[in-house]
């Protein structure tokens, strides 16, 4: 009983949480959430379960507060994945500058900027770069935690904390002070930090078009999904047209949003706003009012949350393109789905069975609604690329981007047929696309380790060829059917043996 009654204070603590403060913690970490909320219902001199019922209740501003500071543990530097930076430099702000000609101000933000470091490094990345006064470069930054606003503003750093950042740059913003490095006043003056959560709304703070520029850097993945969609939301809305979002190395927008244009410069990705977001997406996202959105019905966002799995994207596309085909569910009265040609299911036989001009037609004479599909489309674009038609494969990828701008397994279709038409450094960068859309998927990293293996890189080809062999092992079915070109998964494996062999590489 006692277990019992304390696992469900701790997933009552856990659910508050993430309503107030977006978080999500997993299972493993309720052992640890449990001592926090003893810790902190100690410190106020409540029993745990009363201290439970005042953050259930409203108000608790000042207890969230010091609870950011308990559920946050900030790791970051300067110029953190300096690549963005030049990026920033060098592509987004001479674009942005075009595109804002006619008004005063460049508006960026840093949201989650912890102890101010990204801020700072934007600062000093766009020092000199604008042109005219100083003024017409605003850089805004917020945080979940405001013991690490604070830290920010004093702008005090240890050597840790600038590892990354080049020596010539530590000389002219940093001086020494004892065992610490005092940032240069004119960059500090050039940043307004304050606290605010990115989980809740400000139709104020979050206006349409206020931003050119917003930097979330591993922020997203500790929020709840739903969150994250919000949060993705608010962003969105105070993004001009056009305007580009930043996010973490290991981060996308796949399951997030569909209002994004991906970008792909200076070695790194980022997001830039579609000039129209459309009626499905005011549907999406009404004009909030100042006063607080409601909490998000149990299950909302269900059918928009496509990032968890293969099936949702592209992986289980197979599997996906089963249940299209299945017979309608009868009510007695009337079918209450509509049926779809047994010929799609009869296809995707034909593909395990490697008849590819068998199967082909019968996609081809699918209904236009059932042709839509994003993975009816990926299947088409496949069988194609199968019979040598690239050109028409393409234009299938493209017409499947259109709807899904984050479909990985339509970047990897992509990159065959930039490769067949000799176009390798095209091709090998739809293959970077697509890993890092989706970092579990195998076949880009061994189509970019056979590439770099013609081109004579082996150190290149080795690592992706063993990334390919560890991704390969646990690869699911209905991929490699889509995608193995015929090849099972043991094929794959000894083609990856064999070209490691020949490079020298480790094939166990």
């Amino acid at each position: 009983m006692t277990v019992s009654i304390e696992t469900d204070r701790v997933e009552r603590f856990r659910a508050v949480i993430a309503r107030r403060l977006g978080l999500q913690f997993d299972d493993a970490k309720l052992g640890w959430l449990g001592d926090v909320l003893h810790r902190r219902a100690a410190a106020a001199r409540r029993s745990d379960d009363s201290h439970l019922a005042r953050l259930e209740g409203d108000g608790a501003d000042a207890e969230f507060a010091a609870l950011a500071e308990e559920l946050t543990v900030p790791e970051t530097y300067f110029f953190r994945n300096v690549d963005q930076f030049r990026a920033l430099q060098e592509q987004v702000l001479p674009d942005r500058l075009r595109a804002s000609a006619t008004r005063r101000s460049l508006s960026i933000l840093s949201a989650g900027c912890a102890s101010g470091e990204e801020a700072y490094s934007i600062a000093m990345a766009l020092h000199g770069r604008v042109p005219g006064s100083a003024a017409e470069l605003s850089i805004h930054a917020i945080d979940l935690n405001p013991a690490m606003i604070e830290k920010a503003r004093r702008a005090r750093y240890t050597q840790w904390s600038l590892r990354e950042t080049p020596a010539a740059m530590q000389a002219c913003w940093f001086r020494p002070e004892g065992h610490e490095f005092v940032l240069d006043d004119a960059v500090r003056a050039a940043v307004a930090f304050e606290p605010r959560n990115l989980h809740l709304d400000d139709a104020g703070f979050w206006r349409p078009g206020r931003f050119d520029v917003v930097f979330c850097r591993n922020v997203l993945m500790y929020f709840t999904p739903s969150n994250a969609r919000a949060a993705i939301r608010r962003i969105t809305r105070s993004l001009a047209p056009g305007g580009v979002l930043f996010l973490g190395h290991a981060e996308t927008l796949r399951g997030l949003s569909q209002d994004f244009h991906l970008r792909h410069t200076h070695g790194t990705f980022y997001y830039q706003r579609k000039d129209s977001l459309g009626p499905e997406w005011m549907a999406q996202a009404p004009a909030i009012a100042p006063a607080a959105r409601a909490a998000e019905p149990e299950g909302a966002g269900e059918v928009a949350d496509r990032g968890d799995g293969w099936i949702e994207a592209i992986g289980q596309a197979a599997e996906r393109i089963r249940l299209l085909t299945e017979p309608p569910v009868s009510t007695g009265e009337h079918h209450a789905v509509p049926a779809v040609p047994g010929r799609l299911e009869h296809a995707l036989e034909l593909l395990r069975q490697e008849r590819f001009a068998d199967a082909l037609p019968l996609v081809q004479a699918l209904p236009a609604d059932s042709a839509r599909d994003p993975d009816v489309l990926l299947l088409h674009a496949v069988l194609l690329v199968h019979r040598g038609q690239l050109q028409q494969a393409e234009a299938v990828c493209h017409r499947l981007l259109s709807i899904d701008g984050l479909n990985a397994g339509a970047h990897y279709v992509l990159a065959l047929c930039r490769e067949a038409a000799g176009h390798t450094a095209a091709a090998a960068e739809c293959d970077q696309v697509a890993i890092y859309l989706d970092p579990t998927f195998a076949m880009p990293r061994l189509h970019l380790g056979l590439l770099a293996r013609r081109a004579g890189e082996h150190q290149a080809a080795r690592r992706e060829l063993e990334q390919a062999v560890a991704l390969l092992r646990r690869e699911d079915a209905s991929r490699l059917l889509l995608f193995g070109g015929g090849f099972d998964r043991s094929g794959l494996l000894a083609l990856c043996h064999a070209e490691l062999r020949a490079l020298g590489g480790v094939t166990a």
